[in-house]
């Protein structure tokens, strides 16, 4: 008496249930990283900001509205930074304002 084998396509549902299995603990080992990831993440101090900003104006050309210091909450949001010399620059020809909350006029030695 020899045993039949099972038909193909139960093989096939068998190999399904496997590769179910193994795909729902795939995705558990990915969720479990990305909030691993998340959480390490958020253990990470924040880039120190840099040390001056300039503020740009809305409309063509972005002209600068005004230079801060790079920790001035006074800036708004359309703001890039600049090295020491730009920001230099951009006060001694007026062309950007220096703040009058953070003044980095004073800090540049500008005044």
């Amino acid at each position: 008496m020899s045993e039949e084998s099972p038909p193909r396509l139960d093989l096939l549902r068998f190999l399904e249930r496997v590769q179910k299995r193994d795909l729902a603990r795939t995705r558990q080992w990915i969720q479990q990283e990305e909030q691993r990831l998340a959480e390490a993440a958020a253990r990470q101090p924040p880039p120190a900001p840099p040390d001056w900003i300039v503020e740009q104006g809305i409309g063509v050309g972005h002209q600068i509205v005004a230079v801060h210091q790079g920790w001035c909450t006074m800036a708004g949001r359309r703001v890039q930074p600049v090295p020491r010399d730009e920001a230099l620059r951009l006060i001694a020809e007026d062309t950007g304002r220096a703040c009058q909350q953070c003044r980095p006029d004073t800090d540049l030695g500008v005044l």
